[in-house]
């Protein structure tokens, strides 16, 4: 199928991806589970999750095989790849206009709310990022890797974790120190705030120089929020009205989701009815995102910044490492 895995199309801590075809034509992409990393948690959890789920902004698993210790899964091919290639104003970022990074917003948006609430099971995600959002022919946005995902009964609001992994940068503030909420469907729409707060950098904000006597003015989501809130327009370049009213939206609705407290934060469902909605009826939140250091990690790791910049998304955030994080 693959060619002798001729073509790769990426690598990660999971395995290798390569292109492949089908004998009906059609192209896919191949993953290939590395077993010593994953212990087979990985391909079990794709699996388990992926063949219940059928969404247009959730890739799609077209089969899969385990064959003595080799385990693959097998999906549709995504031409336009992941959406971390068009961020930071790369070769790709042209590629993306306003509109088409709104829509996919949206697109994600609506993914994650059908993992939560459309299946007959709850799915969390626990793994939301720009490098796990792909974009079809049409960039379409289809969320993947399910390999932290979690099933839970659908009438269970808050969930018991013995360990869960996550991305620096990404992972909700609970599923490092439990003493700031339960952990719940909440953890995505934290990481979905995250991810919707780097689209609004990827828009364009146009941003005043930060003074030293201001070092908050440092952190993205308190620099916006407090302009906002002072009743300045976010400067996004050449804009018409409509663009202005999206682009405060999208704001908007990125700084519920980055509550610390799991608690004000917003479903998905919500989120999606925000971001589809009238902007004019949404209320700021308080300024409670501003958590403080909870990030406490190994001596190993202690490269980990312990302050609020742990959760930052800017230049350096879309090449965030995994990392395992233990809840008691």
């Amino acid at each position: 199928m693959t060619k002798g895995f001729k073509e790769k199309l990426g690598e990660g801590g999971y395995g290798s991806v390569y292109k492949g075809k089908l004998r009906s034509g059609s192209y896919v992409a191949v993953k290939i589970i590395n077993e010593s990393k994953s212990n087979g948690q990985d391909f079990i959890n794709e699996v388990g999750s992926m063949g219940r789920i059928h969404h247009v902004n959730i890739v799609r698993l077209v089969g899969y095989c385990a064959q003595n210790s080799k385990c693959a899964l097998v999906y549709d091919f995504m031409s336009n790849g992941s959406l971390d290639r068009y961020i930071n104003q790369g070769a790709n970022a042209s590629l993306l206009n306003w509109q088409r990074k709104f829509e996919i917003a949206v697109g994600v948006a609506r993914g994650i709310e059908y993992l939560h609430r459309g299946c007959n099971i709850q799915i969390l995600h626990f793994d939301i990022k720009p490098q796990n959002i792909l974009l079809d022919h049409n960039f379409v946005p289809k969320i993947s890797d399910f390999g932290l995902a979690k099933h839970f009964p659908v009438d269970k609001s808050n969930v018991t974790l013995t360990a869960a992994r996550g991305t620096i940068g990404y992972v909700a503030p609970e599923l490092v120190n439990r003493c700031i909420g339960a952990i719940s469907h909440k953890a995505d729409v934290y990481s979905f705030g995250i991810f919707g707060m780097l689209l609004m950098e990827m828009l364009g904000l146009k941003r005043a120089p930060i003074s030293k006597q201001d070092e908050s003015s440092q952190y993205f989501p308190s620099w916006i929020y407090n302009d906002i809130n002072k009743g300045k327009e976010i400067e996004m370049g050449e804009e018409d009205e409509e663009e202005k009213r999206i682009t405060k939206k999208m704001t908007i609705v990125g700084l519920w989701c980055i509550q610390t407290s799991p608690i004000p934060r917003p479903s998905m469902s919500r989120v999606v009815e925000m971001l589809e909605g009238d902007v004019e009826l949404l209320q700021m939140p308080t300024d409670t995102f501003l958590w403080e250091p909870v990030m406490k990690v190994d001596s190993e790791q202690s490269s980990t910044p312990e302050s609020s910049e742990s959760i930052q998304f800017l230049a350096n955030s879309v090449n965030a490492h995994n990392i395992d994080i233990i809840v008691d």
